[in-house]
């Protein structure tokens, strides 16, 4: 199920992101110390402001030089732990925000590891991308400063509430009456906001998707002319960008302007009680002094709280677009009865299997049977759509048929571990895909850990080593990203040679060579007719000219297997084989 676009509670967020601050609660509960010792030069600096003051105007005689220069030490002594303190926060806080953003990272891509075909045909790589990277890097930044900035607006105001209330508890009640109606405002444009933050993150995605679909479209784009249409598809997505934008900006000047105004309400409350209570005699100067810096204190803190909320926001937008991966299902995994698959003859057996692709419930199979033997060479042909491509991936279990079962060596493929039956199973597609990297980087991957020796062996089995030596540097080549300084047939034997190296004993060759001139499919066919020696070979072909020498040829079409037989024995019947093959041979 793609939970692409599944929202959750402000509580839930919390509750799902906290046990991330385990590993590194030490650092947290340090980091929130030299939080609490940051306030106290400012939470003391009023009261001996107030000292002095009320002193100065009520006892001069008593406020010596050296009661002056005490209090100026104190405050040095607080300065220099302030700044010890914020220096802690400012480094290993940050240090403990990266920390969190990587394991979160790590785990989001575990998990994209373990999710089917079908989560990655309904979801934007450019939305996937979006969501481990750009939306990460703001959790650093909330992981450090969300503990720490609440922690410091809480003791800030409990200790100034406290203070203030023995000085006078009536204006500290009218003071800070203020504050409820203020969150109140407050936590309703942040809804607004975080939905803001949202809807632009996801519009992100979009536009990395457009990016990205036409820069690796580049020749199909430039073949047809069509870069100003490009242009204009990257420009209606930027439109759409731009305006989420304007949109999220809109609600961060909204809760900006609103707290501004309370603000101004707090300082009115301040000169008008605190006033009428100077004239009534009921404070002193120096109280109201001390009331005017603590409230200062406390917007100062609360415009802290405000310039946080944009980034308390794109955090929380970031786990949420973090959670909606993690929690994306993992629809093929291992049974908990699942052994280790560690010799296999090669004996296939579907079983009354029908399947329908999970998100659209299209039914490509209705009780399918079909054995193939140890070692037996089957090629599987028909129309496209017929379900030839869907039933070779039904065998390493990129997806699960949603009826009967597929048997290896008679036992159901759901109860060997995934590793090891696609460890069992080599694959060669149509469509190459080649990592961006070296030509020896491409083949090892067959193998991790193979020698160089195992490397170059397997090269020459492929038929591809001399075309490798005449690269530039030979298996040192960078062959570039898909590996578009190749040709189809280069990347093709670089493939075959990777499956080499791999070795099992069970090959899918999916249209291997449908895409390949007529010089490079005879280089290929030679490769893969030394691949599958010896080996359970089942092989989808385009073109049947590949397949004439398999034991078996299987006619696959909407309806199962309609005919199987040898190349003769198709072609002695004259039915729908004849009429492929026939076809075939008048286009050649």
């Amino acid at each position: 199920m793609n939970q692409e676009n599944k929202t959750y509670s402000t509580k839930e967020l919390f509750r799902r992101f906290l046990p991330y601050y385990r590993p590194y609660r030490k650092i947290v509960a340090l980091d929130l110390f030299c939080a609490a010792l940051t306030t106290l030069a400012e939470l003391v600096l009023p009261m001996i402001i107030r000292y002095l003051t009320n002193t100065g105007m009520n006892d001069l005689a008593s406020l010596t030089v050296t009661v002056v220069l005490r209090l100026v030490l104190l405050y040095v002594l607080l300065r220099v732990i302030d700044c010890l303190a914020a220096y802690f926060m400012a480094y290993q806080g940050h240090v403990m925000g990266t920390y969190i953003e990587t394991d979160m990272r790590k785990d989001a891509y575990s998990h994209l590891q373990k999710l089917s075909f079908t989560y990655y045909n309904n979801t934007k790589i450019g939305q996937i991308m979006g969501r481990i990277t750009n939306d990460l890097f703001d959790v650093t930044e909330f992981a450090h400063h969300c503990p720490e900035e609440f922690f410091i607006a809480a003791i800030k105001a409990v200790v100034s509430f406290v203070i203030l209330a023995r000085v006078s508890l009536p204006l500290t009640l009218m003071v800070f009456l203020v504050v409820p109606v203020m969150t109140y405002f407050s936590m309703r444009l942040n809804f607004r906001m975080r939905r803001a933050f949202a809807k632009q993150r996801f519009q992100t995605g979009e536009l990395n998707a457009r990016i990205e679909d036409s820069l690796l479209g580049q020749k199909v784009v430039k073949a047809f002319t069509n870069e100003e249409l490009e242009i204009k598809k990257f420009g209606r997505e930027h439109d759409n960008f731009f305006r989420m934008k304007r949109d999220t900006y809109r609600y961060m000047a909204a809760f900006q302007i609103t707290v501004r105004a309370f603000e101004g309400v707090m300082y009115l409350v301040v000169l008008l009680a605190g006033g009428l209570f100077l004239v009534n005699g009921k404070i002193n100067p120096g109280d109201l002094v001390a009331y005017v810096m603590y409230v200062t204190t406390l917007i100062a803190t609360i415009r802290r709280i405000i310039e946080f909320a944009e980034q308390f926001q794109r955090g929380m937008t970031g786990i949420e677009r973090f959670l909606q991966i993690m929690d994306a299902d993992i629809e093929i995994f291992d049974e908990e009865d699942a052994v280790e698959l560690k010799e296999t003859k090669g004996d296939i057996e579907f079983r009354d299997v029908s399947f329908a692709y999970p998100d659209d419930q299209n039914i490509v199979f209705r009780n399918l049977n079909l054995h193939i033997r140890p070692g037996e060479k089957v090629a599987v042909v028909g129309p496209s759509g017929g379900g030839k491509t869907t039933l070779c991936n039904l065998i390493p279990r990129f997806y699960d048929v949603s009826e009967g079962s597929i048997l290896l060596d008679g036992r159901d493929v759901r109860k060997f571990t995934l590793k090891s039956l696609r460890g069992s199973i080599g694959m060669v597609q149509q469509d190459v895909y080649l990592f961006s990297g070296t030509v020896y980087d491409n083949i090892a991957y067959g193998r991790i850990g193979a020698t160089k020796e195992e490397v170059e062996e397997a090269a020459r089995r492929a038929g591809a080593e001399d075309f490798i030596l005449s690269l530039p540097h030979g298996y040192g080549t960078y062959i570039g990203e898909r590996g578009v300084k190749l040709s189809g047939g280069q990347k093709q034997r670089i493939s075959i040679a990777r499956i080499f190296l791999k070795n099992p004993p069970i090959i899918i060759l999916d249209e291997a060579t449908s895409a390949l001139d007529n010089e490079s499919e005879y280089e290929v066919a030679k490769s893969l007719a030394g691949l599958s020696k010896g080996r359970t070979t089942l092989t989808i072909a385009h073109r049947l000219s590949s397949i004439v020498h398999s034991d078996r040829i299987l006619v696959l079409t909407d309806e199962g297997i309609e005919e199987e037989g040898t190349h003769e024995e198709l072609m002695a019947k004259q039915g729908i084989y004849y009429q492929f093959y026939t076809r075939a041979s008048e286009v050649r």
